[in-house]
């Protein structure tokens, strides 16, 4: 600033260096503290009340799934009327809830304390409960494993097409504009199918997961990709040309790096934001792939094998349809509702 008692004059006032005074220092201090983008993201999503109440659904349904399989009195896959060396008690089929079979009651009437079937037992004399939380544990780890995946494998090829361009791009954008063509759900049955038979996961470690939830991995690292890809090429195209890119490409840095330090990091809210709408996606077409009977191996439950199990005695037990059937309902509603909320937290654009 030019000295106001010397307009004319091209000197600068002595006064604008003068250190600061007490009551300057105070008023500073008052003034807001400096934040972050992710800060204030964050208190903009905590003030949106839907994806509050969503997020702290999801997280109890979380942990919900991981604790009480620790501490559950019966197992997802233990069949209550068999007993080595003694006849199967058909007692134990198709209870209703909060009610026992016939041995239990005998040691109850000694006066020995058993837990409630909740949600009374299946048709195989099984907790229904548990399973119906296994269900949900399996649908979880499946959508969040799953989008991690469609993630790396996205972000690699959005990234490499956006900041490539030329041919690199076009035949990247013609192989994502085939697979779009291509019917999803008929798709996704072939590759189970034939996954599921040529995968032989015997004797190895990924024994208990199973084939048929592997193949569901490989389904969604083939096909679901294109969505995440074109999406970060998409924010890559509209940054590379920015001066701090052109900066570190006049002074020799390669693309990776830049890629890595610069043009990822200003991706991230929208990398966040798809992934999180992601997850609901992943569950949806594991619950139907399961419930075609594609999804995950007997006797480990989800809550789409679940469903389809429940139909054989729909007009006996409804309830063993209804009760999959709203789980599956409250953790998508749940991820969309949340989703929702972080795009209108973290997207610059809304909050421009």
């Amino acid at each position: 600033m030019l000295n106001a008692n010397k307009p004319f004059s091209l000197h600068l006032d002595p006064k604008l260096f003068e250190p600061a005074t007490e009551e300057e220092k105070a008023y500073i201090s008052r003034m807001r503290p400096s934040s972050t983008f992710f800060r204030d993201g964050c208190k903009r999503l905590l003030k949106n009340k839907v994806a509050t109440v969503s997020m702290i659904l999801i997280l109890l349904i979380t942990l919900a799934v991981i604790i009480l399989p620790m501490v559950w009195p019966y197992s997802y896959e233990s069949m209550l009327g068999v007993r080595p060396g003694k006849p199967v008690d058909s007692s134990y089929n198709n209870l209703a809830p909060f009610t026992w079979g016939k041995t239990e009651l005998k040691r109850m009437e000694e006066g020995e304390k058993l837990f409630p079937h909740i949600f009374g037992t299946d048709g195989h004399g099984r907790d229904y409960f548990i399973r119906v939380v296994y269900g949900a544990r399996i649908s979880l780890a499946v959508g969040f494993f799953a989008s991690i995946i469609v993630l790396l494998i996205g972000m690699v090829i959005g990234s490499v097409a956006g900041y490539c361009g030329g041919k690199v791009d076009i035949i990247i954008m013609r192989i994502v504009d085939i697979i779009y063509s291509l019917p999803d759900m008929l798709v996704i049955i072939l590759l189970a199918v034939v996954l599921g038979k040529t995968l032989n996961v015997e004797g190895t470690i990924l024994e208990k997961i199973g084939s048929n939830v592997i193949s569901m991995f490989i389904v969604f690292g083939l096909l679901y990709w294109v969505s995440m890809a074109r999406l970060i090429r998409g924010q890559i195209l509209s940054l590379r040309e920015q001066e701090y890119v052109l900066s570190s490409q006049a002074t020799g840095a390669k693309g990776g790096w830049i890629i890595r330090k610069h043009l990822l990091p200003n991706c991230i809210s929208v990398i966040i934001i798809s992934t999180a709408l992601q997850i609901p996606n992943a569950i949806f077409t594991e619950s139907f792939l399961s419930f075609m009977g594609l999804g995950v191996n007997a006797p480990m439950p989800s809550l789409g094998s679940l469903a389809s199990e429940a139909l054989n005695g729909i007009t006996s037990y409804t309830y063993r349809l209804v009760i999959p059937a709203v789980v599956i309902c409250l953790i998508v509603l749940s991820l969309n509702l949340f989703g929702d909320g972080l795009r209108d937290a973290f997207d610059p654009k809304l909050n421009a």
